[in-house]
Formats: C-alpha cells, structure tokens, sequence
C-alpha cells in the first residue's frame, strides 16, 4: 500500500511539472493572455515633431524606430485642442458634448470686450459617474499604472489606476518645475538637478519589472513637452549648432524632444529585457497640436487650441507584435476617441461601457478596408491667442471663437457661433485650410452643415446664444488693427534686414 502511495504521488508531481513546463512564457508569440498595453500620450506634442513624421530639426531615433516596427497614422486627431478636454476623451471614450470638459478652465478667456457670446461653462474634470478606460482594463484584470500629467480629476486612483507617480489635476510642471525639487503631487523629489522626464521613465520602468508577470495598462501622460520649455543644457547646446528647418528651430525645445524621444526608448528597451515585448501593444501620440509660436507643423494651419489642424492633427503609432504589421501605414481618419472601444475589444472585461463614441479600430491594425466615419469636434468656448501673428487663428485675438467642426471624407466645415460663418476646406489638396470653398460647393456645404447639426441635437451640445453685454466692437477692431499694424513692422524688419542676402 506504501509502494501505491508513494507511486501516487511520483504520478502527480510529474503531470504538475508536465503542465508548468507547457505554461506560455510571456515572450512566446502564441501565447493567448490578454497583451500588456502600453499607453504614451506627450503633452502639446506637435504633428511633424518627430523624424518620422517630416521633422528636419528634431531627431527622435528610438520613435523612429517604433513607426517601423508598427503602423503609422498620418491622419490621427485629437478628441479637442487643447489639454483637459482631449484627455477627458480619450480617458472616457466620449466626445466633449457627454462629459462637458471643453477647456482648461475656465471657458471665457480673452479680453470680454471682444467676445460677443457669453460662452457655455466648463465643467473642470470627468464626472465621478463616467466609467474610465483604465476601470474598464482593471474590469479585464489589468494591473493599471499611471506615470506622469492626469489633469481630468484630483486623484487618479478614484478615476481607475492602482500605482501613481505624479498624476493629479495639475496641467503643467509649474516654474522651472522639469527639474528637481519638483513642483507637481503625488511625486518625491530627486537629487537636485534629476529631470522629470527621467524620472517619471524610471518609475514607469520599475512598474513594469514589479509587474511583469501579470497583464498590465501602463500610461505614460508625459509633462513635457508642455510650457515652461526647459532641456537639458547639453542638448541645448547641441541643438543651437544645428540650423532649423521650416519653423521648427528652438534648441530648447528640440532638447525637450530629445529627452522624450530618449526615455520612450529606454522604456521600450526595459520591455525587451523583460521578455515582455511580443506580448505588448504599444500606442504612441500627442494630446493636440503644438504651439504654433515655439513649433511650426507646415503645411498645416495653426496650433494648439484651434480647431484648423494643425491643432487637432497628432502623430500616432500603434506597434503590436504578431498582430500588427511592421512598416505598416495608414491614411485613415482616426481619433484619441478610438483607444477606449479598441482596447475594450481587446480586453473583453467583466464590465463594458455601454456608449462610447469612438471606433474599434482593429479591423484597421489588421489592415483590413474600415468604413469611413466623420468626425466631429465641438468647443462652444473662447481661447486667447498665443502670439497673436504667429498663431494662424480664424482671428489675430483668438485661437478658438465658440463653433463647431465636422470632417467628413476630406472635406471639412467649420461653423461659428457668433456670426453662423461657415468655412468649407479640401484636406486632400488643401491641408493647410487656406482656400475657403463655402462659395464654390454650396451644396457640400449644406449637406455637411445638416450632418453638423443633426449630429448636436443628438448629443445636446449646448450651443452659446447669450449675448455678451460687455462685447465693444469699436475696441474689437481697434485690437485687430494694432495686430496689422505689429505684422506689417514685423515683415518691414525681416526684409530690411534680409535685403543684401537676396
């Protein structure tokens, strides 16, 4: 009986050893266990910031490498211009209308004299009711990490992440806040002199060793490239002796460039190490455009908190191993609204979200035919100009006035609030939104026009009609004229002092 039992348990320890041995390591392609997901959003990241998007000036090796190792979206936008809104949908999966995140508050921001609606109020964050991408991933038995600028509510950890380092409602580093001793929540401070990028690299670094061995959502809302522009003195240095190219030629900024591109790289290295790279999908972008005044995106018009695009186009790359191809690219009109109904697909978790606005787009990674949508994009607010020449705003006062945009195809209309003017553009000929078709295909703009406002009456998105007892248009174009007469001394200069080069 002694020889049975003991042959007994001989049996059952070799089958154990049996299935643990057959256990799919992580690195192995055919293993079918959820895929970590790997999240990188840069803050006001413009769209041909990088090499691999046309940048001549700014050089990101290791982001170059990722766009051929994965697809490429040449036509990826933002859920809104600028910070809280775009991250507000992209964290919900819905467009402004349902979540009312327009701005960094508050909405009526520009001299009140030269605004002539009283614009809708700006709720600051997501709503406590509105289940979040990463609830949804945590549902499918993520372990979610988040590395870096939250800014759509007070504590992440109520919003769905389990580890946080750096995230809370604060939308910018503050004063000479990329160095050590550090001015953001939720973060201890380095050495003196440590570089926030580095350091928020080196905690997402350490949540994936800690966590290597389960699945997990890792979000990297870098802070930079977000004002105040503070680099790393050496690139700095660097880059002053490297001629700039259309536009894009600030040393300080390209070193802010540099060290992201640097610590995305160090992040993708430290997946390998850990085996984990063939089990991982990898989504790269911006949350808006950039600022015209410190990076020009040519040929597209204007920057952050426009609605033309060169606010709301990013850069984007999705890599994932065995499913998406490498070298791959796509003309697709894709949007940030897109990440919560894809990675839900992926994640099947016990708990969906019943509405969310955007797409699925894994038809697309497969490279498979996706039918085309429109796009819609609502920001019944204001937003003061940067520099009020540079800007390429509809106006030298603002970069947004209240309207509403749909992009339909290649066509795109804008309407505005104020004065119900309508502009009609051509993406494919004209990127640059220079040539105003409103008069040359009625039709087409009556028929976007309705699909505009039918789309609003859906989703009730207040539209502005108050109008603004201290609106002076005297004043509004007396600051319009010191804008001309500032371009036309601007221009002066540059050609007297070019003269005897041309």
């Amino acid at each position: 009986m002694k020889h049975l039992k003991n042959l007994h348990i001989l049996i059952v320890l070799v089958l154990a050893t049996t299935i643990l041995s057959c256990k799919p390591s992580k690195d192995n392609p055919l293993n079918m266990s959820l895929p970590n997901i790997v999240l990188i959003n840069v803050d006001d990241l413009g769209w041909k910031d990088l090499g691999f998007m046309g940048s001549q000036y700014y050089e990101t090796p290791n982001l170059d490498v990722l766009a051929k190792e994965g697809m490429v979206f040449y036509n990826a936008y933002s859920g809104a211009a600028n910070c809280a809104p775009s991250r507000a949908c992209m964290l919900s999966g819905l467009n402004t209308p349902r979540h009312g995140v327009y701005t960094v508050s508050p909405s009526d921001r520009g001299n009140s004299k030269t605004r002539k609606l009283i614009p809708i109020e700006n709720t600051d964050h997501l709503n406590d009711t509105i289940y979040t991408l990463p609830q949804m991933l945590k549902s499918a038995g993520y372990v979610t990490g988040s590395f870096g600028k939250w800014h759509v509510g007070n504590d992440p950890k109520e919003q769905g992440i389990d580890v946080n380092i750096g995230g809370s409602s604060k939308g910018n580093p503050g004063k000479d806040g990329y160095f050590s001793p550090y001015n953001i929540d939720n973060i201890t401070n380095g050495p003196d002199g440590e570089y926030l990028t580095d350091r928020i690299t080196t905690e997402a670094i350490s949540f994936v060793e800690k966590y290597r061995d389960t699945s997990f959502f890792l979000y990297l809302p870098f802070y930079t490239v977000h004002t105040p522009i503070m680099g790393k003195e050496e690139l700095i240095e660097k880059f002053k002796n490297k001629k700039g190219s259309d536009g894009q030629n600030r040393p300080d900024y390209a070193a802010m460039v540099s060290s992201m591109d640097e610590n995305v790289g160090r992040l993708l290295s430290s997946l390998k190490a850990n085996g984990l790279e063939k089990n991982t999908m990898v989504i790269f972008t911006s949350d808006n455009g950039g600022i015209r005044a410190i990076s020009e995106q040519n040929p597209l018009r204007a920057g952050k908190g426009s609605y033309y695009e060169g606010g709301i186009r990013v850069p984007m790359v999705i890599k994932w191993p065995g499913k998406v191809k490498p070298n791959s690219s796509s003309m697709a009109r894709v949007s940030n609204l897109d990440f919560y109904p894809t990675l839900q697909q992926i994640a099947n978790p016990k708990k969906t979200a019943q509405v969310l606005d955007g797409i699925d787009l894994n038809s697309i990674l497969e490279t498979k035919t996706q039918k085309e949508r429109d796009l819609f994009f609502h920001f019944p607010i204001y937003l003061q100009d940067y520099s009020k020449v540079q800007d390429q705003g509809s106006d030298p006062l603002f970069r947004t006035r209240p309207g509403s945009v749909i992009i339909s195809g290649d066509w795109k209309l804008h309407e505005y609030f104020e004065d119900s003017r309508l502009e009609l553009y051509d993406l494919k000929s004209d990127p640059g939104e220079n040539n105003n078709l409103v008069n040359n295909y009625p039709e087409k703009t009556q028929e976007l026009l309705e699909k505009l406002k039918a789309w609003r009456t859906k989703n009730n998105a207040p539209v502005p009609t108050i109008k603004n007892p201290e609106y002076d248009a005297i004043f509004e174009q007396e600051m319009m004229q010191k804008v001309d007469l500032k371009q036309e001394r601007q221009i002066g200069n540059f050609e007297s002092s070019t003269s005897g080069n041309l």
